[in-house]
């Protein structure tokens, strides 16, 4: 157990943490937009209680390698999530948790390599798609509001861009301060370069959505201001076998905003899976 590194298919090392027995199905975390393997906090904590649960550095973030290209080339993101499960010897059974950004990682990932190795998907405050125009991708008005000082190299810009979340990310309990700037450390220690690239792409995943043959859970905050709920209902709408969890008022970071709830009805999916 602990922090492991891979190469993906393209030489970017892909590094990951992982924890819980080793014997128990194994929970691929997939952090969101400008974040790293630590967003999960004590969620990610309680799930390896029970899980094998592999936290990720996404390509750019945390302690992964950043490249200076490539962000916007699906088959990248679906090598790096691969090339995890081939180093941890999963072959099935997975199931893939992803976060905000990470939902559109995940998702291609399943639009290359199929289900094979996946028993259950997890969208968390996310969505399968981005870009202009694409359907169940549209941005959130925090988000609308951060751009484009997110991008700015500029710490000062930076900083007021990212103060545009407010408290999304943790919910509007007072006892969340530390999260809330472990988060915010993350987001800007993650490279603007990065930042920026991640947004400028285009990807459709709506066919694979549409074709997808494991059941699928979304959770999603009817006041999340980053990604819309509607992007979540997208989701739900597009894919076959699927159980939603709607939280009327929570925000973006459900995971974060109540741990126990966020615990609770991933580990009843999971167990849920054949």
């Amino acid at each position: 157990m602990g922090i492991r590194e891979v190469v993906s298919a393209d030489g970017a090392g892909i590094v990951y943490r992982v924890s819980g027995p080793e014997g128990g199905r194994p929970l691929v975390l997939l952090h969101g937009w400008a974040g790293n393997l630590r967003n999960w906090g004590v969620a990610g904590e309680e799930l390896a209680r029970r899980f094998r649960v592999i936290a990720v550095d996404l390509r750019g973030h945390g302690y992964s390698d950043a490249p200076e290209s490539g962000y916007d080339d699906p088959k990248n993101w679906a090598a790096d999530v691969a090339a995890v499960l081939a180093a941890e010897g999963v072959e099935t059974g997975a199931v893939l948790l992803g976060w905000s950004y990470g939902g559109i990682v995940l998702s291609d990932y399943l639009a290359v390599n199929g289900t094979g190795a996946v028993a259950g998907v997890v969208y968390c405050g996310s969505q399968a798609g981005i870009g202009r125009g694409v359907p169940g991708a549209e941005p959130g008005p925090a988000m609308q509001k951060a751009i484009p000082d997110v991008f700015e190299e500029s710490a000062g810009k930076a900083m007021r861009g990212f103060a545009a979340f407010g408290s999304a990310n943790t919910g509007t309990a007072r006892d969340k301060g530390g999260d809330a700037q472990r988060l915010f450390g993350g987001s800007l220690s993650t490279a603007p370069r990065v930042r920026k690239a991640l947004f400028y792409r285009t990807v459709d995943n709506t066919a694979m959505l549409r074709a997808l043959d494991v059941p699928v859970l979304v959770l999603h905050g009817t006041a999340d201001p980053v990604v819309p709920i509607d992007n979540g209902r997208y989701i739900a709408e597009a894919a076959a076998d699927v159980r939603t969890s709607y939280w009327d008022g929570a925000q973006h970071g459900l995971f974060i905003e109540d741990p126990d709830r966020f615990v609770t009805e991933v580990t009843a999916f999971v167990e849920s899976l054949d």
